[in-house]
Parts: structure tokens; sequence; C-alpha cells
């Protein structure tokens, strides 16, 4: 099988009557690809920026992304306030989540043992979609909002490129961390923004802050609590997904 990584230039590039059965697309850009005369059965698409500024995403001449918000947030209640802009708002929004992951955990905890370090399709699995969102409260609330200085708990999962972004590797752990490890510094984390959100006034929230990975650009106190919002839903959707079809998987 052919691998194109970033380096290639593939730019600008036409397919032309090209058979392109069975590919895989990960982590690429492909903004503005225009596809005529497809044939796109079974076609499965997972871009978590869909909903981002004036995007659009049409098939057969139909934006189809209000429709593929409006089912996502039937299919998770509270996920449509995470872009809520006020101190009440983000505190009912947040106990949405809370209550929601901690359902989610105690599915996972009736699944056979070892179900946590499943990975579907080479995704992450369970555990280490937790231990990435210590890494995405670590950023956005530790080093954003909070201003630490080392925010950055040892077993934080980065993501391909993280040293791009100006982390340091050396501060996260090489060695797996127990599921036991992971829920605490999970619920650590978690009771971070409870307790920031406990007290949080609408002038803290327009408050300017660096941003975590481009220090030149400002956001405001509540842009990075959206991020860590945005966050928690799109990864407890990835997590859904993959629990599906472990327990698919299981029972076929």
């Amino acid at each position: 099988m052919t691998t194109f990584t970033k380096s290639d230039e593939l730019q600008g590039a036409e397919f032309i009557d090209a058979d392109l059965r069975g590919a895989r697309f990960i982590g690429c850009d492909l903004s503005g690809v225009v596809m005529r005369g497809v044939d796109v059965q079974g076609t499965d698409i997972d871009a978590p920026w869909l909903f981002d500024g004036e995007s659009f995403l049409r098939v057969n001449g139909v934006d189809v992304i209000p429709f593929v918000e409006a089912e996502l947030n039937r299919r998770f209640p509270g996920r449509v306030d995470r872009r809520a802009g006020d101190p009440d708002g983000l505190r009912a929004a947040w106990a949405t989540l809370e209550r929601t992951w901690a359902a989610t955990i105690e599915r996972v905890a009736a699944m056979p043992a070892g179900t946590v370090d499943v990975s579907v399709g080479g995704e992450w699995s369970f555990a280490q979609t937790l231990r990435h969102l210590v890494l995405a409260t670590d950023v956005w609330l530790g080093r954003a909002i909070l201003e630490i200085e080392q925010p950055f708990h040892p077993i934080g999962l980065t993501y391909s490129g993280a040293e791009d972004d100006g982390l340091d590797m050396s501060i996260f752990t090489t060695v797996t961390p127990s599921y036991a490890e992971v829920l605490e510094v999970r619920a650590g984390r978690v009771a971070m923004v409870r307790d920031f959100l406990a007290t949080v006034t609408s002038d803290e929230l327009t408050a300017t802050r660096k941003n975590p990975w481009n220090p030149e650009h400002q956001e405001t106190t509540l842009s990075c609590l959206h991020v860590i919002l945005q966050e928690e839903w799109e990864h407890h959707r990835y997590a859904v997904r993959d629990l599906d079809a472990i327990e698919a998987k299981s029972d076929a």
C-alpha cells in the first residue's frame, strides 16, 4: 500500500478515473476538495472542525452541516450548550458533561476486562482518550487561562507533531500508566474546571489570554473554555463510537 505523507506535494492534484477504494485520509487537509461523478458508497467522514466558521460541506448541492449538527445534538444531549457564553450557562454545560462522562465510564466498567486499552481502527483507546483530555485541560485551563508556567501532568497524552507546537516532550511519561491512575488524574482535571467555573465572572470571561499554541494571538477566557468544551464533546463522541464498535464485534 502506498503511503503519502505531509512532505508529498499533492495540493491541487487531480485524480481522474482513479481507484481509491479503501483509502484512508488521516489528519489531511481536504478543504476545498471538489469531487464530481464519484462513487462514495460506504464513505465514512469524521471532521471535528466541520462546524467552525463559515465552512460548508455540500453533497449533491445540499449543505449537510446543519443536518449533521442537529443530529449530533440530538444524540448527545447537552452538546448544544458547548458554546454557552455566560457563567451560569458554562456551569450548566460542564455539569452535563460530567454526568455524560460518568455514565460512559460506568459503561466501560461493565464491559470485558481490557476494553479500556482496545484501539479501534488505529484510534486512541478509551484510556488514551482520557489521557489526552488531561492534556487538553492542562493546555487551555492551566497554561492559557491560569497562566501556569508548567501545568502539564506527565500522563497527559500528546499528539503527533506536538513538539512543533512548543511542547517539551521530556515532561511526559513514556510508561503506560494504569487505568486507575488515569481515572484519578482525569478526575482531578475535571474538578479543576468545575472549581474554576464555580467562581468565574462575566468580566473574567472577557479577559484576554495568549493562545497556548500561538502566543502572538489573543484569546479570551471564554474562547479558551469553548475549546475545552469542544474537546470534551468531540472525544466523547469518538469514545462512544469505538465502544459501540467493540460491543458489536463481541456480539458477532
